[in-house]
Formats: C-alpha cells, structure tokens, sequence
C-alpha cells in the first residue's frame, strides 16, 4: 500500500508492505531523503509507531493514510546542521568553497561544478582522500565528506573523456505481492536506457498495466529521466518496482 509521509516543510508518498516494520520503513525514508533513522518519529493521529512493529499492527494505517514524522532536533536545526555544510574544491591552479548537502550525489556536486567552473562532466575526476569519486549515483556522506573536507577536481585528457560505447545488462525486475502476485521479471536492456524507457517497455509487454512506477535499486528510488549506467545497474541486479509515484509540496 502507498501511504503518505509529511514534514512541516514538504511530504512524499512511499510504498509499504504489511509485514513491513516501523524501523524498515525509517530506513527506507533515510535512504531516499537524507534523514537519519535515529531523528525519526513517526505518528499517525498522535500516535507514535514503535520501531518493533510491523504495519499489521496498526490497523489505522491504510493506503492513503497520511503519517508525521517529526525529527527529534528540530527540522530547522536538522537542515542547518546536518545537511548544509561548506567544502573546498581544490582546482590545478586555485581553490573555493562551496555549500553542499550531504545528501547530495556525487553526479549533483559534478553538476555544481560545471556551473562555477565551466569544466565538462564528462572529464571531471573527483577524489577525497585519495580515493576517487567513482560512482555518481552515491551520496556524499557515504564517502565520508562532511564540513571542511577538501575535494581535488582533475580534469581527464580529452582523448579519455568520450563514454563508453552503451552495452546489454541484464538485470530483474521485482514486483511486490500486491502487484502481478509478486513477478519476477528477467530484463536485458542497453545501459544508456532510461528508468522511463523500461517503464514503457514493461508496459508495452503487458508485463505491467499502465499506471505510475516507482523503481528502487540498492535502496535508492531511481530516476525517470536517468539511465541505467548512471544508476549503477550491473548484470544481475534486482530493481523493486511499487505503484505509486513521489510527490512534494512546499
């Protein structure tokens, strides 16, 4: 079932399973919205939902219903002192500081970069410590980057800067049960494919009715307008797919 999550600032819808319990669904919401498991509290009319119990527990929670979740600190100290922090940038010939989250990707500071900078994604190479920034889909605080860290930014040499010809990934798709009886859905696919290219391809195999999807992969929803090489997606994989769709409001 799809229920809703508010804040004081924004809400978004997430897909829960009835044997799924209180503290998989904080994991869940710190893994797609930067919160961590330890800030969150969550209540429906007043009443909070205990880490040990699953959604068979709470009969009051049904599709659609609307649950609050507060973090302990306070939103406001939780954004200023959890998410903002400021790093270096250190370029061939100077340096600067910049603000960032730490939920944001490696890909989003790429793109940060190219707007103060000028450089090409496509040639940026990015290390923190010595280790490179390799993958574009993780966040920032998974590399350990916090305030003050320092990050190199090179510049690949252009012979080194084409991406690689596309190639075939074969992957599963995942249904839950309330969907098609929990398929199991084997999928091949070319890397440079969009999350809505295998929507339509699904679709158009009458694999799944026409609605709205959300994809997860590693615990992260995927994005519609985003490949499948810039998600990470290697043979073998599973992408979970639920009805339902993301939404915020400011």
């Amino acid at each position: 079932m799809r229920i809703v999550i508010a804040t004081r600032v924004n809400q978004f819808s997430i897909e829960v399973g009835n044997v799924e319990t209180v503290l998989e669904i904080k994991r869940k919401i710190e893994q797609t919205h930067g919160v961590p498991v330890a800030y969150q509290i969550l209540t429906v009319s007043g009443w909070e939902l205990v880490d040990g119990l699953d959604m068979e527990d709470y009969p009051i929670v049904t599709e659609g219903t609307k649950v609050d979740l507060t973090i302990k600190t306070g939103e406001s100290n939780f954004i200023n002192h959890y998410k903002k922090m400021q790093i270096t940038l250190k370029f061939p010939a100077k340096q600067t500081n910049i603000e960032v989250d730490q939920t944001d990707t490696v890909r989003s500071l790429k793109e940060k970069i190219h707007i103060i900078a000028n450089i090409p994604i496509k040639r940026m190479s990015l290390f923190f410590l010595g280790k490179e920034l390799k993958e574009d889909f993780r966040n920032l605080n998974e590399y350990g980057i916090c305030e003050l860290s320092e990050i190199i930014v090179f510049l690949k040499a252009t012979n080194q800067s084409k991406e690689p010809s596309s190639r075939k990934v074969n992957f599963v798709v995942q249904t839950p049960s309330s969907l098609l009886d929990s398929a199991t859905i084997p999928v091949e696919m070319r890397d440079i494919s969009t999350i809505n290219d295998l929507k339509q391809l699904l679709i158009g195999r009458i694999v799944l009715p026409v609605d709205d999807y959300m994809f997860i992969h590693r615990q992260r929803i995927m994005r519609d307008s985003c490949s499948l090489r810039w998600h990470g997606v290697e043979n073998g994989d599973y992408l979970y797919v639920f009805k339902g769709s993301i939404s915020r409001s400011g």
